[in-house]
C-alpha cells in the first residue's frame, strides 16, 4: 500500500497536475493540504473519474485538507479535538478496514505556519501542536496502525534544510517547535523518510522566490509520522522531487511510504 502527502497549494490551480500525479504514482491514499476550497468546490469530479473516494474539511481561500482514497473509509472524523473555538480546517481522518490487521488510521493535518513569531500566530501554532501530541497519544492507546501524515511547518533538525542560519528565527525551526515534534517521537511515532535514510538535502519544500527551486534552497517540512503499528509494516519512503519542476507546480511536494499493508 502506498500512502502519500501533499500540500497542493490550491486543489483548482493544481488540478491537472493532481490528475497526472494520481495517474504516475498511483498510490492508494493520499493526504491533501491546502486545498484552499470550501467542500462543495473541491473538484471531485476529476478525481472520483480516476478511481479515488474523496473526503474533505475547506474552507474558503485558505486552509483545507482532504484525503483521497481508492477504498471508501469506514469512518471519517474532521476536526482536531480540544479546541471547540479553532474554525481553521486543518485536520481530517479516515479509518480503513485492512484485511489481517484490522483498522488503519490515516490523519491528514496541516499545521499552522505561526510566523510572524511575535504574534498571536506562533503560540496558536504550539497550542495546534500541543492538541495534536495528546490526540497521538490517545491514538495509540489503541494500538492500530496510526499515520499522521501532513504538511508540519517543521524543520525537525538542520539538515533538514539547506541553511539552519537563514531559519533561525523562524517559527518552523525555533527550539519550541522543534521540542513540540519531537513530544511526537517520545510518544513512539516514527518520522518515514528519516527511518530510511540519514542523507542530507532532502527537501519537500521550495519557495518561489529568489531561485529556491533552481539552487535546491530547500526544506524538508512534509512529514509521514507512524505509531510503531504502522512502522512494522513500512517498506520505503521517499520524496517525489520531479515534480516540483511541472508547470504551475506547488511550491511542496508529494512525500510517499509504501506499508505492506494489503489494499
Amino acid at each position: 500500500m502506498k500512502i502519500a502527502t501533499w500540500n497542493i497549494n490550491g486543489v483548482k490551480a493544481r488540478i491537472e497536475n493532481l490528475c497526472q500525479w494520481l495517474k504516475d504514482s498511483d498510490p492508494d491514499i493520499v493526504c491533501l493540504q491546502e486545498i484552499k476550497t470550501v467542500d462543495e468546490g473541491f473538484p471531485r469530479f476529476e478525481i472520483e473519474a480516476l478511481g479515488y473516494h474523496v473526503e474533505t474539511n475547506g474552507q474558503k481561500g485558505f486552509n483545507g485538507v482532504a484525503i483521497l482514497s481508492k477504498m471508501k473509509p469506514d469512518e471519517v472524523t474532521r476536526g482536531l479535538p480540544g479546541d471547540d473555538a479553532d474554525e481553521q480546517a486543518r485536520f481530517i481522518e479516515a479509518v480503513f478496514s485492512v484485511p489481517e490487521h484490522g483498522a488503519l488510521r490515516v490523519c491528514c493535518l496541516y499545521l499552522p505556519n505561526g510566523n510572524p513569531v511575535d504574534t498571536e500566530k506562533y503560540p496558536y501554532k504550539l497550542a495546534w501542536m500541543e492538541r495534536l501530541r495528546k490526540f497521538a497519544a490517545g491514538r495509540l492507546a489503541l494500538e492500530e496502525p496510526t499515520i499522521l501524515a501532513g504538511d508540519y511547518n517543521v524543520i525537525p533538525e538542520p539538515h533538514d534544510c539547506f541553511d539552519p542560519k537563514v531559519w533561525e528565527n523562524d517559527a518552523l525551526f525555533l527550539p519550541q517547535t522543534r521540542r513540540a515534534f519531537r513530544a511526537l517521537e517520545h510518544l513512539g511515532f516514527t518520522d518515514a523518510v528519516r527511518a530510511t535514510t540519514d542523507a542530507n538535502k532532502l527537501y519537500s519544500f521550495w519557495d518561489y522566490q529568489a531561485g529556491a527551486w533552481q539552487k535546491n534552497n530547500g526544506i524538508r517540512i512534509d512529514h509521514l509520522m507512524l505509531s510503531p503499528e504502522a512502522a512494522d509494516r513500512l517498506t520505503s519512503a521517499a520524496i517525489e522531487k520531479h515534480v516540483r519542476a511541472w508547470e504551475k507546480p506547488s511550491d511542496h511536494v508529494p512525500v510517499i511510504a509504501r506499508f505492506d499493508f494489503q489494499a
